[in-house]
């Protein structure tokens, strides 16, 4: 196989700046795992800066000289050429910020100017310049926000949808975006919502299908993985934006629809004997072991056990302060770190299982494979339930995740994390060979991003601040899409993006603003309040009496306790005292109707 690269190609090198030498033009580069690159610049490459969603292009490319300063960060696109035993030549390089220790992706409003960004996109997609109209919403839209001859509204994109869009009120406090998550929440509750009072529960449609004035319901999904069936995973996602939004407004129908929905799952899918939560059941008898469920029946697996978390039940916990919802919490991390772990066989996760929690190595694509991203979305969410309720094997796993998946899941010479690997080596294999492709989506970036964050924001570490910058740095510089705007389903390994089938779509089926506003939004959480101690503004528009004791609670994630303090408080524009500043609540004023609250929270360890 000696000449098995005996041909040239295009590719990245993502590395620090060991030494470059002006004269012969020529750059030395060490990656993450310690290899070093020599790379020619003597065919005069472009260089840029890292930029925002809707920033101009910033020219770097007469500074090169200056910029290559001993240490620095930065992605190098070049082409291989195999001569004298192999040159690289570089055609583009990307650096992270103007000095060789910034990183402009930890600007205080970075992350905010690009959900603002995000959300002007995917309301002038589905909207255009017209009213907030949700009769037009429409599941898939192509790569520049045009729509595509489908007219199937799924209930989670839209939910996701609206999550995004109550994320940008909440970081923005503007009111276009509120009203987009209002309309939408409303859509959801009148169409696809499903109320039975005879169980006493409530569930949610797939979607519904429409042709002009008429719709025709989908009861079950209409996904491949999940046809015919009532999967968790999407009556978990359905609540997803209602719930962001009832944070903005403490709207206590939405919190009723939650608490109606969490009965549904504790009544149907619930496992009261082994445990656990089956990722679905029948939509006749509403049973998990039907055999009309096939390979589906009496499983559990990583979505319907875990993604309470993430997708809703954090946050009614911080809209709530309830002790329910944290008792339900602490179940789902206590369920995990205890059935998850497989490290005597493989440095990832279990994350499918038959009903007694045996491994379930044969399930359709997935067969013994990992999907990386579900590893670090794991120890990102301990990390955060550790911080309103500490175990040890909550930080010991969230950590133990943090140092093995770089040598496993990222990409070390190129950055960034890739998708679904095999979950452990055959014969002399000496890496995990990947299931099917080394692309990397773009939800897996997020999940990284978020890992290291706060691992390095509650724990510290420079391994986990340095993961975490490779993580940012590889998402900003090849997901953004500058042209057509939003960010990008998937790239290749080099970061060129891939634009074919499904893949080319801003929205579809799995894509639909959600894990790219939520990045915008905990992003900006962890870096300025946990990592760079810098205040921070949050908005709100609730109805006081609506709430308990007309007590807001502000809290903008689960933050380690004292972390964070109210600075000040603005109702409808003016000062206003009435909070505790430590336990992160308003008590609003004995009013009707609805205020507007800007809250400012402060580190207190400011920098």
């Amino acid at each position: 196989m000696a000449d098995a690269v005996s041909f040239s190609f295009s590719d990245t090198i993502a590395g620090y700046v060991v030494r470059f030498d002006s004269g012969a033009r020529l750059l030395r580069l060490k990656t993450s795992d310690g290899r070093e690159f020599e790379v020619s610049l003597a065919g005069d490459p472009s260089a840029e800066l890292v930029r925002n969603l809707d920033e101009p292009y910033i020219d770097a490319s007469g500074h090169i000289d200056e910029m290559l300063s001993p240490g620095r960060f930065l992605f190098v696109y070049g082409v291989h050429y195999p001569e004298h035993g192999g040159r690289f030549d570089a055609k583009r390089l990307v650096f992270l910020g103007r000095g060789a220790e910034d990183y402009r992706f930890e600007e205080g409003s970075w992350w905010i100017k690009q959900i603002e960004s995000l959300a002007d996109f995917y309301k002038r997609a589905q909207f255009g310049d017209g009213p907030v109209d949700f009769t037009e919403y429409r599941t898939e839209i192509r790569l520049g926000g045009d729509k595509t001859a489908s007219h199937v509204q799924e209930t989670d994109t839209i939910s996701r949808l609206v999550y995004g869009m109550a994320s940008a009120y909440l970081l923005t406090g503007k009111d276009e975006y509120l009203e987009v998550a209002e309309r939408g929440t409303e859509y959801l509750r009148k169409h696809m919502r499903v109320v039975d009072g005879e169980e006493d529960v409530v569930f949610w449609y797939h979607g519904i299908s429409v042709d002009g004035d008429s719709e025709r319901k989908l009861f079950t999904s209409e996904f491949s993985d999940d046809y015919d069936a009532i999967p968790m995973y999407e009556q978990i996602y359905a609540l997803a934006g209602p719930i962001q939004t009832y944070r903005v407004t403490g709207d206590v129908r939405i919190k009723n629809d939650a608490d109606a929905t969490i009965r549904l799952f504790d009544k149907f899918f619930f496992d009261p004997e082994q445990g656990g939560y089956y990722s679905h059941i029948d939509p006749i008898l509403f049973s998990a072991d039907h055999e009309s469920l096939g390979e589906n029946a009496e499983r559990k697996n990583w979505n319907s056990v875990g993604d309470h978390a993430p997708a809703y039940l954090i946050n009614l916990y911080l809209a709530t302060g309830d002790q329910k919802y944290a008792d339900f919490l602490e179940y789902t991390f206590d369920t995990i770190a205890d059935r998850f772990p497989d490290y005597k066989n493989s440095p990832f996760v279990q994350e499918r299982f038959f009903r007694d929690w045996s491994h379930d190595k044969a399930h359709s694509w997935q067969q013994d494979r990992a999907v990386v991203g579900h590893n670090l979305k794991i120890a990102w969410n301990l990390m955060r339930m550790n911080s309103l309720k500490a175990k040890p094997a909550y930080e010991e796993l969230a950590r133990k995740i943090g140092e093995i998946m770089p040598a496993v899941g990222s990409d070390v010479q190129r950055g960034g994390w890739y998708d679904v690997v095999e979950r452990v080596k055959d014969g002399d294999q000496e890496t995990y060979r990947f299931a099917w492709h080394d692309r990397k989506a773009w939800w897996q970036q997020e999940q990284a991003i978020l890992a290291y964050l706060i691992l390095n924001g509650t724990v510290g570490g420079e391994a986990n601040l340095r993961e975490a910058r490779q993580a940012q740095a590889f998402y900003n510089t090849f997901f953004l899409d500058h042209d057509e705007g939003a960010v990008y389903f998937n790239v290749l390994a080099s970061g060129t993006p891939y634009l074919l089938g499904t893949e080319r779509l801003k929205g579809s089926h799995s894509m639909s603003m959600y894990h790219s506003a939520e990045l915008c939004y905990l992003a900006a959480v962890y870096n300025n309040l946990l990592i760079n101690g810098r205040e921070m503004d949050f908005h709100f528009q609730p109805d006081p009496t609506g709430l308990p004791d007309r007590i807001l609670r502000v809290s903008p994630d689960l933050l380690p306790a004292g972390s964070v303090r109210i600075a000040s408080v603005e109702i409808d524009e003016k000062p206003y005292t009435d909070f505790d500043a430590d336990a992160l609540t308003v008590r609003l004023p004995d009013v009707q109707g609805r205020v507007k609250v800007k809250v400012r929270l402060r580190p207190t360890a400011m920098k």
